[in-house]
């Protein structure tokens, strides 16, 4: 029997059908549409610009601005923290910032998108022919005119004024909490007018803060319920020595190593260009005959854990930093915790004390050190600079100008500013108590 469709049922498989057509031609249309939108429209951007930073030249002072220079093509904005730069049409950019170690440079383009890039920085230290001055004879008229004198006639170029000395006072107005409360401080010179008057003369000046040999911070701590800021014999009691009582603080104990800084980062915030530790080092004699409380590991791993502790907050406050060593340090590091290597990696220069009297018979092969100081100089610095190889810092000698078992004058400096000069450095510090100096044996640059 063949199939009969009712008049109704083919109407509604005819509006079914019609149905389903206008379906297909409507998501056509959308499709088409589609299409044809993201045709014509381009895709985000998500491409960073790029970024290319030269290398940045070497400052002469941590006080001046690191100069940035590259390419951030198709960038719109180089940024170095809040500092920032629109590049040239064809990317070229430079930027000045403060210094910083290292600095991470931002390039950002139109849509947002970024590309970074890290410089590292390098300091490249002028040259200082230098005298030390203690702050009794900066307040001297005579004594300091005469260091003055040295500079107008170009024989120096830079000044090393103490900061803190060996019986442990500071010799300006310090405003160090420690300072202040153990009685340190004895306002002896005006520190900002001694910088400006050195400063006015085109000097560098260097700040020496004796460490931990400080009687005065020492006795301070021992009798003010502190016992472990000092370094004690195995009974307890203070260590004594030929340099007193009570005389050495202890490099282990964090306050003591932060007063130290504190007034090195005050120092190079006042405007010296450098601050050098002396002292930084454990007393001599026996370590069985001594305690540092807190001490892990050895004094020598604290020293160098001290300079590595000191090194940044110095350099952010504007001051290079130093280290005067031993001249035996190079070859007995352990006699009193100086590892000249592991030193140098956290200070832009070691300054050993190569003093000619100071030297045994014999020592680098010298018959007599004392009468031969030419030779003592030149072989002892050699060695330095072998132990500094590599660590970033340099090597500027401190020199005697004072008699010691053999009268001093300016042939015997002189012949030592020679030997100096024939290792290849153009710099060193020069020693006398009394502040005064054999000018003759200082030649004009």
């Amino acid at each position: 029997m063949g199939l009969r469709i009712q008049s109704g049922d083919r109407r509604r498989w005819a509006t079914i059908a019609s149905g389903a057509v206008l379906a297909v031609v409507i998501v056509a249309l959308v499709a088409g549409f589609a299409l044809s939108r993201s045709a014509s429209e381009p895709s985000a951007d998500t491409v960073p610009p790029v970024l290319h930073v030269a290398p940045p030249d070497p400052v002469r002072s941590y006080r001046a601005p690191i100069v940035l220079r590259g390419k951030a093509v198709d960038a719109v904005r180089v940024a170095v923290g809040a500092d920032t730069v629109t590049p040239a049409a064809d990317g070229s950019f430079e930027l000045s910032v403060p210094w910083a170690p290292a600095v991470e440079v931002v390039a950002v383009d139109a849509a947002g998108n970024q590309s970074s890039a890290v410089a590292v920085t390098g300091v490249t230290l002028p040259r200082m022919r230098a005298v030390h001055v203690t702050a009794h004879a900066w307040s001297h008229e005579g004594l300091r005119e005469a260091v003055l004198d040295l500079a107008r006639e170009g024989r120096i170029d830079t000044v090393q004024l103490d900061i803190k000395d060996e019986d442990g006072v500071v010799g300006y107005d310090s405003q160090v909490p420690l300072a202040r409360e153990s009685g340190a401080v004895a306002g002896i010179y005006d520190a900002p007018s001694a910088l400006r008057q050195l400063h006015e003369l085109g000097l560098q000046v260097v700040g020496r803060i004796v460490a931990f040999r400080d009687p005065t911070v020492a006795a301070w701590a021992w009798h003010n319920g502190r016992p472990d800021w000092v370094v004690q014999n195995p009974s307890g009691q203070p260590y004594s020595s030929h340099y007193g009582p009570i005389a050495f603080t202890n490099v282990a104990h964090p306050e003591i190593r932060r007063y130290n800084i504190d007034l090195a980062v005050e120092a190079g915030k006042l405007g010296f260009d450098g601050v050098m530790y002396d002292y930084v080092r454990r007393p001599d004699g026996s370590l069985t005959s001594m305690h540092f409380a807190g001490l892990t590991g050895t004094p020598a791993d604290a020293v160098a854990g001290f300079l590595a502790e000191s090194r940044y907050p110095v350099h952010a406050a504007g001051a290079h930093l130093s280290a005067a060593v031993y001249g035996i340090a190079s070859t007995r590091p352990d006699e009193i915790a100086q590892d000249i290597p592991r030193m140098a990696r956290s200070v832009d220069f070691v300054a050993p004390m190569l003093y000619p009297s100071h030297w045994n018979s014999g020592e680098y092969g010298v018959a007599n050190p004392n009468a031969q100081p030419y030779d003592i100089i030149f072989r002892s610095l050699r060695d330095f600079q072998t132990s500094t190889a590599g660590t970033g810092a340099t090597v500027i000698p401190w020199l005697q100008d004072f008699s010691l078992g053999v009268t001093y004058g300016d042939a015997e400096l002189r012949a030592q500013i020679d030997a100096t000069n024939a290792t290849g450095i153009d710099s060193f510090f020069l020693w006398n108590a009394a502040t005064r100096y054999h000018t003759n044996g200082l030649p004009p640059a």
